[in-house]
């Protein structure tokens, strides 16, 4: 009898050693059904990997030139245009910051964004151009002097792509800004 039960013991014991093999044999067949999502995710990865990532565009690439466009009753109008002169494309999306400025540093400028255009993710290829819409006034407005300029006035301005905090620097050839420096500008859209 007590080799009976020890026979049986033994039994009991190989099976539950034996169960206990299985339960690694079970779990590597239930990894197989997770490992399709890993391979999917490994697939978004490369995939994500591969397509180059396009950034955005900066002071580094980017040249700016400010063009006049119109002039009219106290009204002047113009572009502020900037050309991708990297080697690849980069992304542009929303309104360029904008600081007049002269020998002495930053003077008066009132920047005000209008929404015509509004922003839109553009993507410039090298020597892609992209254009904002400028729009000021020349005639003193409030306090300032109605003899001589109304406003210091500029030589340059100080850019800022939009995302970005280091400005590209644009002459600034069109004279004193009245109503305090007040500009008006339109997000960039593709020219």
């Amino acid at each position: 009898m007590t080799r009976r039960l020890i026979a049986c013991g033994l039994l009991v014991l190989a099976s539950v050693t034996a169960c206990g093999d299985r339960t690694p044999d079970t779990a590597t067949q239930t990894m197989p059904t997770s490992t399709p999502s890993s391979t999917s995710s490994s697939s978004a990865t490369k995939d994500a990997v591969a397509a180059p990532l396009t950034k955005r565009c900066d002071s580094s690439v980017l040249k700016g030139q400010l063009d006049p466009t119109d002039a009219g009753a106290g009204n002047r109008y113009g572009k502020f245009v900037v050309t991708n002169s990297g080697t690849a494309p980069c992304t542009l999306n929303g309104y360029s910051g904008f600081q007049l400025e002269n020998a002495s540093g930053a003077i008066p400028t009132k920047l005000e964004r209008k929404a015509d255009p509004g922003p839109k993710a553009l993507t410039l290829a090298p020597g892609g151009r992209a254009s904002a819409n400028l729009h000021w006034g020349v005639v003193p407005s409030g306090n300032e002097p109605v003899d001589g300029p109304c406003q210091p006035e500029p030589s340059k301005a100080a850019a800022i792509p939009p995302d970005e905090t280091v400005p590209l620097s644009v002459p600034w050839t069109f004279g004193p800004v009245c109503s305090g420096g007040r500009i008006e500008i339109s997000a960039f859209y593709a020219s």
